[in-house]
């Protein structure tokens, strides 16, 4: 069984479908965009971001951007730093370089996609399975790294697509145990860089986050988009439980609800980068509207070094990097899924799990239920 294989936004990738959802995944870096939910039916969603500059002739020199598209693994996550400088690019070998197709399967109700990859500049590969379940509107997500020595960054890059109405995008977590601004400054208008957000700072809700400002002192990133002109980092950790962590944007105007489940232990932050056209260099030019829901093991942007050495995160017990020994494996297990909400919805409250099905309640006491094997999460297993 093969996938078929298309160009998308001017990246060569693999397809793979179910009666429920048609997916994307680019051949480099791994990028999994487009994603078509709810395929068959009169209103489907395509909930992620695809890069606006895909088709222009001046292309980006930073490897990552080249398929800059919906959700793709990093390792290690965050920018080059002195210990990646024999290979600058953002975010590592497994979003920024050509994975091979190792095959497809279905059995029973579960279609998988397996691609693999030997790492370029850190010794050691990676196998990606992709994987979906018939009646389901959910991905599945692991990757397994083999081989490795060392402590590295490792995340989640799923970058949803904004719309131009300001505030119809709600944002909610599982609880949060902590929240901090980005620790370093992203903005410098010299550079045609502005942020919004400011600096190092620790906040207890995303409705109140500090800004640079003194009059208004504090903005909510919970609803957007918001501050137009302006692309802001922070992050929050969620508390880990027995039941999966979650975070769910709700987009009002569309009537749907984008949800990830993860493992808190594996991946306990939970960054946003807050992209509302605030990046005038090439290739953003001042148009990027998206908004990156990262789930991360990682301090920040801040890099192979800045994430395995002590750090604001690390001091209050927070991990922020993976240890590796070359004789085990790693596996990260992660979910993403959509569901089209009742009118009303609004901004979801609290999640409640069930076995294969997890039910997202909102504020104003209207449900949303997903069919949803989060027991992958542990196991690893459909």
């Amino acid at each position: 069984m093969k996938p078929l294989t298309r160009t998308i936004a001017n990246q060569p990738s693999w397809i793979m479908r179910t009666k429920e959802i048609e997916l994307a995944v680019t051949q480099l870096g791994g990028h999994m965009a487009p994603v078509t939910f709810y395929r068959n039916t009169s209103r489907p969603v395509r909930p992620y971001y695809v890069n606006p500059w895909h088709g222009e002739r001046e292309q980006p020199t930073e490897p990552v951007l080249k398929s800059l598209r919906g959700d793709f693994f990093c390792m290690p996550f965050g920018s080059p730093d002195e210990f990646t400088k024999r290979f600058p690019a953002t975010h590592g070998d497994p979003a920024c370089e050509k994975w091979s197709l190792a095959g497809m399967e279905k059995r029973g109700d579960v279609t998988t996609l397996v691609l693999r990859m030997k790492g370029r500049r850190i010794r050691g590969s990676y196998t990606k399975c992709l994987m979906l379940v018939d009646g389901q509107q959910v991905v599945y997500d692991q990757n397994v790294m083999e081989g490795f020595s060392g402590s590295f960054p490792i995340g989640h890059h799923a970058t949803l697509a904004m719309p131009d109405r300001n505030e119809t995008v709600l944002i909610a977590t599982s609880p949060i145990r902590v929240g901090m601004t980005n620790p370093v400054d992203t903005g410098d208008p010299a550079d045609g860089r502005y942020q919004a957000v400011a600096t190092g700072r620790r906040f207890a809700s995303l409705s109140r986050v500090p800004l640079v400002w003194s009059s208004p002192s504090h903005g909510d990133c919970s609803s957007l988009p918001t501050r137009r002109g302006f692309t802001d980092i922070i992050g929050v950790v969620q508390k880990h439980s027995e039941l999966p962590a979650w975070t769910a944007a709700t987009y009002i105007s569309e009537g749907f609800l984008w949800f990830s489940l993860k493992d808190a232990s594996v991946l306990p932050m939970m960054m946003m980068w807050i992209a509302n056209c605030g990046r005038h260099v090439h290739p953003w030019n001042g148009r990027e509207r998206c908004l990156g829901l990262e789930d991360i093991r990682a301090f920040f942007t801040a890099g192979a070094i800045g994430s395995a050495r002590p750090n604001a995160m690390s001091r209050m017990g927070i991990p922020t990097a993976m240890k590796f020994v070359p004789c085990c494996p790693v596996a990260v297990n992660y979910i993403q899924g959509v569901i089209k909400t009742p009118a009303g919805f609004g901004r979801v409250k609290t999640a409640q799990f069930a076995p294969e099905k997890v039910t997202f309640i909102s504020e104003s006491g209207k449900k949303a239920t997903a069919a949803v094997r989060h027991e992958f999460l542990a196991t690893g297993e459909l």
